[in-house]
């Protein structure tokens, strides 16, 4: 009989092994994108990373016969639990073989943690927050992860469920390709009502300032922490976590496809739309240097899609056409520097004006990630 037993990762050994883990387990897998491993080690350093300075977080290792089989993360969000006056703790960066015995027992030791922490449910995966990587995904398994969007084996939804999680809520992701924005009485309409709303509404776009970087991405934040304040899973995030996000993300952005949207130079919408480096970092196998940065100069010449990550407006001026004016000026970008086509994720499954705009302009949800929860 199998020997299953769980190991704490309580030193920087064990934490390598525990961030070097999926890349044995989706080896060969061609449509996971390994993510670069000094992402994952600053994401999960509780220093370095603003997030624990409100939340705390524990890792375990599963061994099975003597060999890594799984490892997961359980978390709680302080702020996620004064924002919503609940006990909800997290799990995530949850990875595991084919092997219900090892999920249940790491799930198991990450809800037991929780409980005594005084949790009174467990939800997930997050990596380590909604603000980050999130969702488990549940369909097409045979298209490659976009930048920043998980990628899971099909059998993780059985160990879930197996685990007793059932569904707490659905995130999508739309697809929108070269063969929609071509259709002209589409981007004819867009046009109309991208120009009516700039007139009516007296808004000003521009796109953002490099030069003053720190300062736009406080803008943003105020943006950000208005728009999307009524979301599911929502927790606004602090000056701290924003500059540590933007920091990560500053070396991906294209200003041209990052535009603030003024009114008496007051910033009340933000869409920020990346290239998809996933394209570009997937052959390093996690790792930029010394080599991988030569690989990664190359592919990233390749690159021929995008990801809308952010398109929010304040809540007064919601509701107005102000993403109208967001969608025609990305996809009139879009197809001048000949991009294919962009994912637009993730959507929740009830935030009906976003889906209804998203279809509007022809696109289609080709990916569900779940969230999943149970209690302790």
């Amino acid at each position: 009989m199998s020997e299953i037993y769980l190991k704490k990762v309580e030193d920087n050994y064990y934490k390598k092994k525990f961030i070097d883990f999926p890349y044995k387990l989706y080896k060969g897998n061609p449509n996971w994108v390994p993510p670069l491993k000094f992402d994952v080690k600053n994401n999960l350093d509780t220093i370095k990373n603003p997030f624990y300075t409100h939340a705390e977080i524990s890792l375990w290792l599963a061994y099975k016969d003597g060999e890594i089989a799984g490892r997961i993360a359980a978390i709680i969000n302080k702020s996620h639990n004064e924002f919503y006056n609940d006990k909800v703790g997290f799990f995530g960066f949850f990875e595991c073989i084919n092997d219900t015995d090892v999920s249940n027992l790491l799930f198991t030791e990450a809800a037991q943690w929780l409980k005594q922490k005084g949790m009174t449910s467990i939800r997930g995966p997050v990596n380590p927050s909604m603000n980050d990587e999130c969702g488990l995904l549940m369909d097409n398994f045979s298209k490659q992860n976009v930048l920043l969007m998980p990628y899971n084996f099909e059998y993780y939804i059985r160990l879930l469920e197996t685990a007793g999680f059932q569904k707490a809520k659905d995130l999508y992701a739309f697809w929108i390709g070269t063969e929609v924005i071509e259709k002209k009485e589409m981007m004819a309409k867009l046009d109309r009502i991208a120009d009516m709303v700039l007139k009516r509404e007296k808004i000003t776009i521009r796109k953002v300032n490099m030069k003053d970087f720190g300062n736009e991405v406080q803008k943003v934040r105020e943006v950000y922490n208005n728009a999307w304040s009524a979301n599911w899973g929502f927790v606004p995030m602090t000056e701290a976590e924003f500059n540590f996000v933007a920091k990560n993300l500053k070396l991906a952005v294209d200003p041209d496809f990052v535009e603030f949207a003024e009114v008496n130079g007051k910033p009340i919408g933000f869409t920020l739309v990346l290239p998809d480096l996933n394209q570009a970092t997937k052959r390093l196998d996690g790792s930029l240097f010394p080599f991988g940065i030569f690989k990664f100069l190359s592919d990233k010449k390749k690159i021929n899609q995008l990801r809308v990550i952010i398109m929010g407006v304040v809540k007064e001026y919601q509701k107005r056409g102000i993403d109208a004016v967001f969608y025609r000026d990305t996809i009139r970008m879009g197809k001048k520097k000949n991009y294919r086509g962009a994912e637009i994720s993730w959507v929740l499954e009830d935030n009906f004006a976003m889906l209804q705009a998203a279809k509007n302009l022809g696109a289609e949800i080709y990916k569900t990630y779940r969230i999943f929860e149970k209690g302790v």
